[in-house]
């Protein structure tokens, strides 16, 4: 999972050697923090968050399979 969304992120940014994600294990739930350049945070956020939503729904699409909750802070 922790690839997947390096990979998404870095085909979006122009600085795909500053983009980290990094994983936050609670109770019952796992936290992807991905961090990119500061230059590069609106084009993983998009207009009106449209591109991160997108980014959150296909994190949870691929982990229906896992039964584990997840979510992906852009930090």
């Amino acid at each position: 999972m922790q690839e997947l969304i390096a990979e998404i992120a870095k085909s979006l940014v122009d600085n795909p050697d500053e983009v980290k994600v990094e994983i936050v294990e609670k109770e019952n739930l796992t936290v992807y923090q991905l961090s990119v350049a500061k230059e590069d945070m609106g084009k993983v956020i998009g207009k009106k968050g449209r591109i991160a939503q997108a980014i959150r729904a296909i994190v949870k699409a691929a982990s229906v399979s896992d039964n584990k909750k997840v979510a992906v802070d852009i930090i």
